[in-house]
């Protein structure tokens, strides 16, 4: 286990070009990125490419068990690692945010080396016989975002080494101290070359999604920026596994207990401070519990205390940069000039340091409103009103995305009848964007393609091959 000052002297480069990275709490500094070029990639991946054939050589169980190694490593220094991330993405400590970010990152390394993928006996009739294996891709490339940089990168590099492959992994230039710091730990366990970070800008990662020696992208970001690395990927036919943007409907049965439901709804909503692709952004409530709901959500709400991610204190902090910022505060601005309700929030302090914007709930607000048609991405949830059933999932699904939805109801059975009709990639019941490594996850629509997590998760990560006779 380092301290935390080693742990970020060991990221620090001592040569070339670096860029300040601020705290969103505060603006103050947390570290120094290196700045790295095209060329610094081309380094990446031509030692990706040398170090993958013997990782692959390996096998499973060798690689398994260097990547429980990992899992082991991050938790020793977990501490170290959440207050970075605390610092530099602004989440706190506390809740569902820093330090179950750093676990979620140990969890999903286990669940990637322990989970069995056999091959598969299509057919054996005593004439043919014929077997499907998945063999390693090669070099991936891996683009990670602000949001959930440690854990999301966890969720692409995990799989693909497990299934033999070498990484290069292109940050967010928002949190690149984050990555490199859960990087550099991993590497303690794994052969120099195999998984590197290269901490670079937007040139960077169209080299990457576009370079011939890399064979499979995993992107999570936002829609058209998935959209260009579709295009600049098609010359080399790469595999793509891209989560894109969500905007997250939920909707409430009439026969949905408020109070019980009130703080489940609060964290589909509003974990990670909202910045979260999979939360729930728009809420569909019932017009005979629609007070009722308002009322209960916003007694939860009001009562979470937003500041300083290392104030033990905290469960929600600051939006990660100030563009981010100003999309919430134009579209929460938008709902305001419409008449919508505000039942919470919605005035932001402009005298305070950091890019903090409070809480907010809109009641009344028709669902064409920016604020419920596009994706906020922040502390800011619209409630809209419906009458019947049909209306709910008509409005939930006239979107062009569709990566998670929920339905929330005592009724079990009744939900999942109201579940199948919606166009997402996963519906929750009484919960909303509740990832488990051992599930499937992905998007319909536009929210992308391909699968992660599971059995399915480290298929994507192999090329088949049918073994014939």
């Amino acid at each position: 286990m380092e301290t935390y000052d080693a742990l970020l002297t060991s990221i620090t480069p001592t040569s070339g070009a670096t860029r300040t990275i601020p705290d969103p709490a505060t603006g103050e500094a947390v570290g120094q990125a290196p700045v790295h070029t095209v060329q610094d990639l081309e380094y990446a991946i031509a030692a990706a490419k040398a170090s993958q054939p013997a990782w692959a050589a390996l096998g499973h169980d060798a690689r398994s068990a260097a990547l429980l190694r990992a899992a082991d490593a991050v938790e020793r220094s977990a501490e170290e690692l959440a207050r970075l991330l605390s610092r530099e993405q602004g989440k706190p400590l506390n809740g569902p945010n820093a330090r179950f970010e750093v676990g979620a990152c140990a969890a999903w390394l286990r669940v990637a080396a322990t989970t069995a993928l056999e091959p598969e006996t299509v057919v054996d009739d005593g004439e043919t016989r014929a077997e499907l294996h998945y063999r390693p891709i090669g070099v991936v490339g891996a683009i990670g975002p602000w949001n959930w940089p440690m854990m999301i990168t966890v969720w692409q590099i995990a799989p693909a080494l497990r299934m033999g492959n070498a990484v290069v992994v292109k940050p967010s230039e928002y949190t690149p101290l984050s990555v490199l710091a859960l990087a550099a730990i991993i590497n303690e366990e794994l052969p120099d070359g195999l998984l590197s970070v290269v901490s670079g800008g937007r040139d960077v990662g169209a080299r990457l999604a576009e370079h011939p020696a890399v064979g499979k992208i995993m992107f999570t970001g936002s829609t058209a920026t998935g959209k260009a690395i579709i295009k600049s990927s098609a010359d080399t036919v790469k595999r793509l596994t891209l989560e894109l943007g969500g905007n997250d409907a939920g909707i409430v049965l009439p026969d949905a207990d408020p109070k019980a439901i009130a703080e489940g709804l609060f964290w589909g909503a509003f974990i990670n401070t909202g910045q979260t692709c999979a939360a729930l952004k728009r809420l569909y409530v019932h017009d005979s519990m629609y007070e009722a709901v308002c009322a209960e959500l916003t007694a939860v709400a009001a009562a979470m205390p937003m500041g300083n991610g290392l104030d033990e204190a905290n469960v929600l902090g600051p939006l990660q940069n100030r563009q981010q910022y100003d999309i919430v505060a134009r579209l929460v601005e938008a709902a305001k000039e419409s008449g919508a309700r505000v039942l919470l929030g919605g005035n932001p302090d402009g005298e305070q340091p950091g890019n903090f914007y409070p809480t907010t709930l809109v009641a009344n607000i028709a669902n064409e409103n920016p604020l419920v048609a596009e994706e906020q991405f922040g502390p800011a949830l619209p409630i809209i009103r419906y009458s019947t059933v049909d209306e709910a999932v008509a409005m939930a699904n006239a979107v062009d995305v569709g990566l998670g939805a929920s339905v929330w109801s005592s009724d079990p059975d009744a939900a999942r009848e109201v579940a199948a009709r919606l166009e997402a990639g996963t519906v929750w019941i009484n919960k909303h964007g509740a990832v488990d490594p051992r599930i499937p996850f992905g998007g319909a629509k536009q929210s992308g393609y391909g699968l992660e997590f599971g059995v399915e998760g480290l298929k994507a990560l192999g090329v088949p091959q049918v073994i014939n006779g």
